[in-house]
């Protein structure tokens, strides 16, 4: 076979490929461009005054009020003000927080680093904790670790984050004074130990997920028959689940992928309930104030990175998974 056929062959196989990430990419960006919209519409329909909020109770004059809103270019069309603030967030220009007085890009790279520290804290205890137990469960269904994960799932899936980030701060902040109570610390060792109450209340949740995802993908592959040949082919028990591990890891992976936009809901709980200083915190308070500028801007943020997450997860199957790659090739 020539090196030209070989191109060929390879342009072939790639070209399915690349036409499946391109529709997948043009249906995340026009989801994105329609939750610009509904956020849009959603902060301009909201009740309250902006000038209000920011000029307070004192009395004000009409000239006053007249310069805030054109300040803000209050008195502009709507279809002006949705494509000034799109354009701006699509060239990084997010305008300013009128309860801050900076610019929303300043507000939220300023608590951006912890909100993702104790998101990538909570996500890596979960997986820590969550796929050994449900491959175990798996393994030995019915026994005492299969019954000790059904406890750990129900709570994880039923309990709300704000409740049970009230009982870990009762328990081991309050009543065995292990960890501190509130803030975010000052900075290190002091900062980890601050985020580690609220990483566990989320991790609950997320791991219960996570648990029953990886319970159920390894029972399927246990049962399967290439599981009973390697079995009566002599091989150990520990190479058969390693194996069936090896399988089950492309639901695992892309659940686990999908299900971290838990977190992105559960961290504003969080934040407020432990008195974090980050991106939740931020969007509680101007959601209050109404500052719109922040709201939207965060709001879409937090909808780009569902979009990528999504759309990550969907080429990890593909690249897990060669079936399903082989399957979207021309016969």
């Amino acid at each position: 076979m020539t090196s030209a056929s070989i191109f060929r062959a390879r342009a072939a196989r790639a070209r399915p490929l690349g036409r499946l990430l391109a529709v997948r990419v043009l249906g995340t960006v026009g989801v994105l461009l329609a939750l610009s919209i509904v956020i849009f519409s959603l902060m301009y329909l909201a009740p309250g005054d902006i000038v209000k909020n920011l000029l307070g109770n004192r009395p004000v004059t009409p000239e006053a009020v007249a310069a805030v809103r054109a300040q803000y270019h209050l008195d502009d069309p709507v279809v002006l003000q949705y494509l000034r603030w799109l354009g701006g967030f699509v060239t990084g220009d997010l305008g300013t927080s009128i309860r801050l007085q900076l610019p929303v890009a300043d507000a939220i790279s300023s608590r951006l680093g912890l909100t993702l520290s104790l998101c990538g804290l909570a996500f890596i205890c979960a997986l820590a904790v969550a796929i050994p137990l449900g491959v175990r469960s798996a393994v030995r269904p019915g026994g005492a670790v299969d019954r000790v994960s059904n406890v750990f799932a129900i709570v994880g899936l039923s309990a709300p984050t704000f409740a049970i980030g009230l009982l870990l701060l009762y328990a081991f902040a309050y009543y065995l004074p292990v960890f501190p109570v509130y803030g975010a610390g000052n900075g290190g060792v002091d900062t980890l130990r601050h985020l580690v109450l609220p990483a566990i209340t989320l991790a609950l949740g997320l791991g219960a997920i996570v648990l029953k995802l990886t319970r159920t993908a390894m029972l399927r592959e246990l049962a399967s028959d290439y599981v009973t040949s390697a079995r009566a082919r002599g091989l150990s028990e520990r190479t058969v689940e390693r194996i069936a591990l090896r399988n089950a890891a492309i639901p695992i992976v892309t659940g686990a992928s999908l299900v971290l936009t838990f977190l992105v809901g559960g961290t504003v709980l969080a934040e407020t309930t432990y008195a974090l200083p980050g991106l939740g915190t931020l969007l509680q308070d101007s959601v209050l104030f109404k500052d719109i500028a922040v709201v939207q801007s965060l709001t879409l943020l937090v909808a780009v990175v569902i979009a990528v997450i999504a759309l990550l997860a969907d080429l990890a199957y593909l690249v897990l998974d060669p079936r399903v790659r082989t399957a979207r090739r021309p016969s």
